[in-house]
C-alpha cells in the first residue's frame, strides 16, 4: 500500500515503534519523548506503540501512546514485544491510515519478512540503530576484562553476552529491509557495516540525537526556588562551601557527578578506583552518583574497600527536575562507559553548563573534544584521575562548558532532530511510492 505523494507537504501520521518510553527514562524513551511532542510541533500526528508498565504513561498533546504485552524476559522481550508492535499496528492502521513507520533497534525484534509486509503492507520503514547488540556484548567482555563486575550477577549482561549472536538477525533484518535507516553516531553506522555488510545501496543516514536544552540548562541564579534546590544538594553532600553555593569553580568541596545505570559497561568501578587518587588532590570532593541497577551493594561495598565510602554516595531515584538540578549544582560530570550507541549524558552535561570528562573513544568523541571537555583512555583509572584533576584545577574548564553548551544549541538539540526526521520520513514515503 502506497502512501500519497501530497503528504510531502501535510502532516503525516507517524508510527513510533520504541521499546523504550516514559515511564521507561532510557536513552531510547527520553529521544522518542521528545521527537514525538517536537514533530507535533511541525504539524505531524504521533502513535508510539511501547511496552506496557504498571506506571502511568504522562501525555502529550498530539501523540497517543498505544501499549501492548511483552515477555519479561531479558533479550526475549524484544521479540515479543516485535510480534505485539505488528498487531497494534495493523489494528492502527485500519483505524487511521499510517503514513510512516519509525522503529527504534534493537529494542523491538522484527524478522526479515516481517519488515518486507509492512513496507508493502503498510507504509515505509525507517529504522533507528541505537548502537547493536554485538556492541552491546564486546562492551561487556570489556568491562569483565577489567574487573567491573561478574557477568554472572547481572540476567541481562548474561543474556547479552549468550544471545547477542541469535538476536544480531534481527538488526540485520532491519538494516537489509527498511527503506532507509538512521543511525545515532558515526560509529554506530561504522558496527552495522562492518558486522552486517550491507549491499552498496544500503540507504543510512546518521543523526546524532539531541538533548532537552530547556530543561538542561545553566543556573537561573536570579530564581530563588532553584536557588534553595542548589544549596540543599550541595549541603546534602557535605560540598557546601561559599564558593560552591555562590556556583563558583573555587571551590574547595568539588561535587563530581555520574549518571547512567548501574551496570558493569558504564564503568563506575573504573571511576571508584580513580578516586582515591581524586581526593589525593581534592580531599574534600564528593561522587554523586545517579542510577538503578544490581551494582549497587557491590559499588558501596569497593568504595568502602577503597576507603572512599564517606565521599560516595549513590541515588537510585530521583525526579527529572532534581536530576537536572543535579546537572547544574555539579561541577564536573564524569562518563566512563565502555560502550555506546551515541551516549546522551555528555550532552546533558554540556547543555547544563557543567563541564564534563568522558572516555577518549568514539562515539563519545564525536559530540566531547578538548575544546568543550575533557578525555581520558577507557578503563584506565590513573588516567581518569589525571583528566579529573587537571579540569577541577584549570581556569580554563568553565570556558569549556560555556563552549560545550553553544556546541549543543547548535546542532545537538530535538528541533534540530524533529526537523531531519521531518525530511527523512519525507523522503522515504518518496522512495517508497517510486
Amino acid at each position: 500500500m502506497k502512501a500519497s505523494l501530497s503528504l510531502l507537504s501535510l502532516g503525516m501520521h507517524i508510527a513510533i515503534v520504541s521499546g523504550e518510553y516514559p515511564p521507561r527514562w532510557g536513552g531510547i524513551g527520553s529521544v522518542v519523548f521528545h521527537l514525538a511532542s517536537h514533530l507535533v510541533e511541525l504539524g505531524h500526528e504521533i502513535s508510539i506503540i511501547t511496552r506496557s508498565h504498571k506506571a502511568k504513561v504522562p501525555t502529550q498533546e498530539g501523540v497517543e501512546v498505544i501499549e501492548v504485552p511483552w515477555a519479561k524476559l531479558p533479550m526475549a522481550f524484544t521479540r515479543s514485544y516485535g510480534k505485539q508492535a505488528l498487531k497494534a499496528i495493523k489494528k492502527l492502521d485500519s483505524r487511521k491510515k499510517i503514513d510512516v513507520i519509525n522503529a527504534h533497534l534493537p529494542l523491538v525484534s522484527w524478522k526479515r519478512k516481517e519488515f518486507k509486509w509492512l513496507e508493502q503492507n503498510i507504509a515505509p520503514v525507517v529504522s533507528c540503530l541505537h548502537g547493536s547488540w554485538i556492541g552491546e556484548k564486546e562492551g561487556v567482555k570489556r568491562a569483565a576484562a577489567a574487573k567491573e563486575s561478574a557477568t554472572w550477577k547481572n540476567p541481562n549482561d548474561l543474556a547479552i553476552l549468550t544471545t547477542a549472536g541469535y538476536y544480531s538477525k534481527y538488526e540485520r533484518a532491519g538494516v537489509l529491509e527498511s527503506s532507509i535507516c538512521v543511525a545515532n553516531s558515526q560509529s554506530t553506522l561504522k558496527e552495522f557495516k562492518r558486522w552486517y555488510n550491507p549491499s552498496e545501496d544500503f540507504d543510512c543516514e546518521v543523526v546524532l540525537w539531541g538533548c532537552d536544552h530547556k530543561v538542561f540548562r545553566p543556573p537561573n541564579i536570579d530564581d530563588e526556588a532553584e536557588q534553595l534546590l542548589h544549596e540543599k544538594i550541595r549541603t546534602e553532600y557535605g560540598c557546601d562551601d561559599e564558593a560552591a553555593l555562590n556556583y563558583s569553580n573555587e571551590t574547595s568541596t568539588p561535587m563530581i557527578l555520574a549518571v547512567g545505570r548501574l551496570v558493569a559497561r558504564k564503568g563506575y568501578m573504573t571511576l571508584l578506583r580513580a578516586f582515591p587518587k581524586i581526593l589525593e588532590n581534592n580531599p574534600k570532593a564528593k561522587l554523586v552518583i545517579v542510577g538503578r541497577g544490581h551494582m549497587k551493594k557491590s559499588m558501596q561495598k569497593t568504595a568502602k574497600k577503597l576507603g572512599v565510602s564517606d565521599s560516595v554516595h549513590i541515588q537510585s531515584s530521583l525526579t527529572f527536575d532534581e536530576l537536572s538540578q543535579h546537572f547544574r549544582s555539579a561541577d564536573l560530570v564524569v562518563y566512563p562507559s565502555y560502550y555506546e550507541g551515541q551516549g546522551l549524558i555528555p550532552l546533558e552535561s554540556l547543555a547544563s553548563g557543567t563541564p564534563v570528562a568522558t572516555v577518549n573513544q568514539e562515539p563519545l568523541t564525536e559530540m566531547v573534544d578538548l575544546s568543550v571537555g575533557g578525555l581520558f583512555e577507557r578503563g584506565n583509572p590513573e588516567d581518569l584521575a589525571r583528566c579529573v584533576n587537571e579540569m577541577l584545577s584549570s581556569e580554563e574548564t568553565q570556558n569549556k562548558a560555556l563552549l560545550g553548551r553553544e556546541r549543543v544549541l547548535s546542532k545537538y538539540t530535538y528541533e534540530h532532530n524533529a526537523s531531519d526526521y521531518e525530511t527523512i520520513f519525507k523522503r522515504a514515503i518518496t522512495k517508497n511510492n517510486k
